[in-house]
C-alpha cells in the first residue's frame, strides 16, 4: 500500500506536470501567434501598399521547343515607384499542361492556347499564352542567333573582329550588319581552318571562343553556356545558312518594364528584351541582346539584364539586337521623405517641368531675385548687359507684371533678332570655305539677317535653302551647297542641323545605338544626288542647279537607291521632281515632328544652358529626352504659331522654370538635366566681347565690320579674331553644336588678366576719369561700376575694401582702374548666372 501510495503520487504529479506543460506550451503558441500577428500588421503598415502588378510581357508566344520567355512581376505603390516581385508571385497555367514555369521563366509544354494567371497582394493578371511547334526542333538561326551570340560575346565589336581591317587575319561585319559576308567568312574563308566539318566541337572557331586555343580576345564565351550551347548545335548541324526566302528578320525589339522607379538605391529589377519577326512572332532574345547604361553611377546593368541602382539620379538602359536597339528609364530616388514645395506654376511649361520634377522626388530652387532675372534676360534675350537707368527703373517697379513687361521690351529690339542671325549662321555654317568668295558670303548673311529682321520664320529659311537653284550671287542662299560638296556629307549635315540626328556611323554599317541602318543612310544621301554645279560668268559665282539624273549606290548590293526620308519605310514620291523640293517641303512639314521637336530643343537649350536632349544635335534611342512631354509641348506650340519664335521664347522666358535662381537645394544639388534651377553658364565668346565693350564704353576692330559693331554680327565663322577663338567661337566648320565652347580654360583666364581687352578697354574709355571729373566720390563710381557689370548694389565689404584702397591709394583713379579689372575679370561677370 505504501509503495502503491508511493506510486500514485509521482504518478499524480507527473500528469499535473505534464497537464500544465501542455498547458503552457499552447498559451505560449498562443502569445507567439499573436506577436507573429501584431508584428506582420506592423510590417503591412510600415510597407506600402500595392496599387496594381503589371506582367511583362503582355502575350507569351513560344513557337518550339527551344524557346523560353522570362516573366517580370512589377509592383506599383501609391508614390509611384515600383519593385521587382517576380519571385514573390504564385503564378498558374491554364491548361496546366500548356507550359511550365521554373526560375520565373515560361518553358513550352504541348501546343495549344491558354493564359497563366499571376497573382501577388490581392491582384490578379491573366496572360494570354499560345505555344507551337514544340514537337519539331528548328535549326539554329545564323542572324538571330550564331550571329547575335557573337555580338554579345564581343567578337564583332570595333575593337575586335568588327574593326574595317579585322584582327589576327579576321574580320567580321560590325555588330553584324552583313549577315552572309559574315556566314561566307566564318565557314569559307580559308576553308577547312575556322571550322571542322568532321567533329565539329574541334572547330577553331569554338576552341578560340571558349578559350582553348590562344587567342587575343580570350575566352568571351564560358563552355556549357547557352551561348556555347547555340554554336556547337550550329556546328552540329553543318553550320547551315537561313533560306532567304522563309527566314525570319527581326523588325523590331522592345525592353520590359519601359520603366522602373526604385524607391531608394540598392535595388534591383530585370530587364527582358522580345523581338518581332517579319513573320509576327515574337521572341524572348535577353539571352543574346547587349545591355548598356548610360549612368552607371545612377543604374548599372549587367549582360543578364539584371538593374542595380547604384545612386540618386536617372538612367538610360539600352538593349541591342541585331540592327535594333530599344530601351528601359531607370529612375532612383533617394529614399528620404519628400513633399513636394507649394511653388505655383507660371506657365503651361511649369506644369510639366513640376510633374516630372515631383515623380523624381526633386524640389525646385527658388526664384531669382530682381537683379538675377534682369541680368540673365539681357544677356540671354539681346546679349547685352541692363543698363545703370534700366536697373533702377527695373528694381524700382513693384508691379506685379514687370517681368513680363521686361521681356516684351527686349523681343521687341533689333539686338533679339541678331542673336538668333548668330545661331542660323551657325546652323547654316556660314563661312569662307571650298571657294566661297568674299561677295558671295557677304551676301548670303546678308540674305539671313535680313529674312530674320523680317520676320521670316525658320521653317521657310530652311525650305529656301534646301531647295535653292541659280547663281550663289543671284541666290545667296545656294552658297549652302558649297559647304560640302558630296551627296554623303550634305545629308549627314541636313539630318544633324535640322532633324537633330547624328547618321555618319550608317555610311559603313548599321548604327550600333540607334535604329539607323546602310539603307536608311543612302536613301537619304539620295536626295542630294542630282545636284549640279557649273561656273558662272562672274568667276566669283558658281551655279547650283538640278541635273535631274543620278543616283546612290549602296554600297553592299551594288544597287541604286531611290530617295527615302528618315525612318520611313518606302521610297519618296520623287518621279519628275527637283528631289531637294520634296525633302524641303517634307522635313519642314509641321507633320514632321522631328524637325519641330528639334528647333524647339535648340530654343530651349539657348536660355537653360541644356537641351531637354542634349547635346541638341544627337538625337538618339540610348539618349533619349530628359522630358519628352515638355520637348512635346514646345515642339507643338512652334507649329500652332507657324514656327514664329516670339511666343515660345516669350512663354519660356516667363515661366517659373527659366525664373529660378541657380543656387541648389539638398534635392536637387546632383541634377543637370531635369531643370529643377538654372545652370551657371559662360558667355558666349561674342556675347562676352559685346559686354566688355558695352562697359568700357569702346568699340572693337572686327573683321569684315565697320567700326561700332558687335561681335554677334560677324558674318565668316572662320574670320581671324584672337578673344574670339580663346573664347571659343564656332568657326562653323562642322554640322556641330559641340564647336561653340562655353567651358573656361585656363588661356581664357590668362587673356583677360594680362591682355589689353580688359585693362586697355579700361584705360581706352576713359569712364573712370570722367566719372571723377564729374564730382563722384570713390563710392558712387564703385557702385556705377557694379551695377553696369553685375546688375546688383556692391556689399557693404566692397565699400570698405573700396574705402581703403583709395584712402591709402594716392592715386583714386588707378585704384578704381583696378577695382574695374578686378570686376571684369570676375566669375560673376563673366558667367550668366
Amino acid at each position: 500500500m505504501v509503495i502503491d501510495s508511493q506510486l500514485r503520487i509521482p504518478r499524480m504529479v507527473i500528469r499535473m506536470h505534464n497537464t500544465f506543460v501542455n498547458l503552457f506550451a499552447i498559451a505560449l503558441s498562443l502569445l507567439l501567434a499573436v506577436a507573429l500577428s501584431i508584428a506582420s500588421i506592423a510590417s503591412d503598415a510600415d510597407s506600402p501598399a500595392t496599387v496594381s502588378i503589371q506582367v511583362y510581357p503582355k502575350a507569351i508566344q513560344l513557337n518550339s521547343p527551344r524557346d523560353q520567355q522570362s516573366l517580370i512581376v512589377i509592383a506599383t505603390y501609391a508614390d509611384g515607384s515600383t519593385e521587382d516581385v517576380t519571385s514573390e508571385c504564385t503564378v498558374e497555367a491554364h491548361p496546366n499542361h500548356l507550359v511550365q514555369y521554373l526560375s520565373e521563366t515560361v518553358i513550352p509544354g504541348h501546343n495549344g492556347s491558354g493564359e497563366l494567371i499571376v497573382q501577388y497582394a490581392g491582384h490578379q493578371l491573366a496572360v494570354p499564352t499560345k505555344v507551337s511547334g514544340s514537337d519539331s526542333q528548328p535549326k539554329i538561326e545564323f542572324r538571330n542567333e550564331v550571329l547575335q551570340v557573337l555580338t554579345k560575346a564581343g567578337c564583332n565589336t570595333g575593337k575586335c573582329h568588327g574593326s574595317a581591317t579585322g584582327k589576327d587575319g579576321f574580320r567580321l561585319s560590325l555588330f553584324g550588319y552583313d549577315p552572309q559576308g559574315d556566314h561566307y567568312r566564318l565557314t569559307r574563308e580559308l576553308n577547312g581552318r575556322r571550322i571542322h566539318w568532321n567533329q565539329p566541337q574541334k572547330s577553331l572557331l569554338l576552341l578560340k571562343a571558349t578559350g582553348n586555343v590562344d587567342h587575343t580576345g580570350g575566352g568571351p564565351i564560358a563552355e556549357n553556356t547557352y551561348a556555347h550551347e547555340i554554336l556547337l548545335q550550329w556546328l552540329a548541324e553543318g553550320c547551315s545558312n537561313d533560306e532567304p526566302a522563309t527566314a525570319r528578320v527581326p523588325k523590331e525589339i522592345r525592353v520590359y518594364p519601359e520603366q522602373a522607379v526604385f524607391s531608394q538605391p540598392g535595388g534591383s529589377q530585370k530587364l527582358i528584351a522580345v523581338a518581332r519577326y517579319s513573320d509576327g512572332s515574337e521572341q524572348d532574345v535577353t539571352a543574346r541582346a547587349v545591355f548598356i547604361s548610360n549612368n552607371e553611377s545612377a543604374a548599372s546593368v549587367d549582360e543578364s539584364g539584371m538593374v542595380v541602382s547604384r545612386g540618386t539620379g536617372v538612367a538610360f538602359v539600352l538593349a541591342r539586337f541585331d540592327q535594333f536597339t530599344s530601351g528601359a528609364s531607370i529612375i532612383v530616388r533617394s529614399g528620404s521623405d519628400f513633399q513636394y514645395p507649394d511653388a505655383p506654376a507660371l506657365t503651361r511649361i511649369d506644369e510639366l517641368v513640376d510633374k516630372r520634377l515631383q515623380f523624381l522626388h526633386m524640389s525646385p530652387s527658388d526664384l531669382a531675385t530682381d537683379e538675377q532675372f534682369l541680368r540673365r534676360s539681357s544677356l540671354d534675350l539681346v546679349g547685352l548687359l541692363p543698363t545703370e537707368s534700366q536697373y533702377a527703373e527695373f528694381v524700382q517697379d513693384t508691379s506685379k507684371d514687370k517681368r513680363t513687361r521686361w521681356i516684351n521690351r527686349l523681343i521687341d529690339r533689333p539686338e533679339f533678332h541678331d542673336q538668333w542671325v548668330m545661331h542660323w549662321a551657325e546652323l547654316l555654317q556660314i563661312r569662307t570655305n571650298n571657294g566661297v568668295s568674299p561677295k558671295a558670303l557677304r551676301l548670303y548673311d546678308q540674305w539671313l539677317r535680313t529674312a530674320v529682321h523680317r520676320g521670316e520664320t525658320i521653317d521657310n529659311i530652311v525650305k529656301n535653302t534646301l531647295a535653292a537653284n541659280g547663281g550663289t550671287l543671284e541666290n545667296p542662299a545656294t552658297n549652302y551647297f558649297q559647304t560640302e560638296t558630296t551627296p554623303q556629307l550634305m545629308a549627314e549635315n541636313v539630318a544633324q542641323v535640322f532633324l537633330g540626328t547624328r547618321i555618319q556611323c550608317a555610311q559603313c554599317h548599321n548604327h550600333p545605338f540607334d535604329r539607323w541602318t546602310m539603307d536608311d543612310y543612302y536613301g537619304f544621301a539620295s536626295f542630294f544626288s542630282q545636284i549640279g554645279y557649273k561656273q558662272g560668268e562672274d568667276p566669283r559665282e558658281l551655279t547650283i542647279y538640278n541635273m535631274a539624273q543620278g543616283q546612290i549606290e549602296h554600297p553592299l548590293g551594288k544597287k541604286d537607291l531611290k530617295p527615302r526620308f528618315l525612318g520611313a519605310e518606302l521610297p519618296a514620291m520623287v518621279d519628275g521632281k527637283d528631289y531637294r523640293e520634296v525633302l524641303a517641303d517634307w522635313l519642314t512639314s509641321p507633320e514632321n515632328k522631328s524637325f519641330a521637336r528639334n528647333i524647339a530643343n535648340i530654343v530651349w537649350a539657348h536660355f537653360m544652358g541644356v537641351g531637354i536632349i542634349d547635346p541638341v544635335d544627337d538625337v538618339r534611342i540610348s539618349n533619349p529626352a530628359t522630358n519628352l512631354e515638355l520637348l512635346d509641348y514646345l515642339a507643338e506650340r512652334l507649329v500652332e504659331e507657324k514656327f514664329e519664335l516670339k511666343p515660345l521664347i516669350r512663354e519660356i522666358c516667363n515661366s517659373r522654370t527659366y525664373q529660378t535662381a541657380t543656387r541648389r537645394n539638398e534635392s536637387n544639388k546632383l541634377d543637370e538635366k531635369e531643370f529643377s534651377h538654372q545652370k551657371i553658364r559662360r558667355m558666349r565668346a561674342e556675347v562676352l566681347l559685346d559686354c566688355i565693350c558695352q562697359v568700357t564704353e569702346t568699340t572693337e576692330r572686327l573683321p569684315g565690320l565697320p567700326k561700332g559693331s558687335r561681335a554677334v554680327q560677324v558674318a565668316d565663322g572662320q574670320a581671324a579674331h584672337y578673344f574670339l577663338t580663346t573664347f571659343g567661337r564656332s568657326n562653323r566648320s562642322l554640322a556641330c553644336t559641340c564647336e561653340t565652347k562655353t567651358s573656361p580654360t585656363l588661356s581664357q583666364a590668362l587673356h583677360l588678366l594680362n591682355s589689353e581687352t580688359t585693362g586697355g578697354k579700361i584705360r581706352e574709355g576713359a569712364t573712370v576719369s570722367r566719372w571723377l571729373q564729374n564730382g563722384l566720390s570713390p563710392h558712387e563710381i564703385a557702385r556705377q561700376i557694379t551695377v553696369r557689370c553685375l546688375s546688383r548694389e556692391p556689399s557693404a565689404e566692397e565699400l570698405k575694401q573700396i574705402d581703403a584702397t583709395t584712402t591709402k591709394d594716392s592715386d583714386p583713379q588707378l585704384a578704381l582702374e583696378d577695382f574695374f579689372w578686378a570686376v571684369l575679370n570676375s566669375n560673376e561677370f563673366v558667367f550668366n548666372h
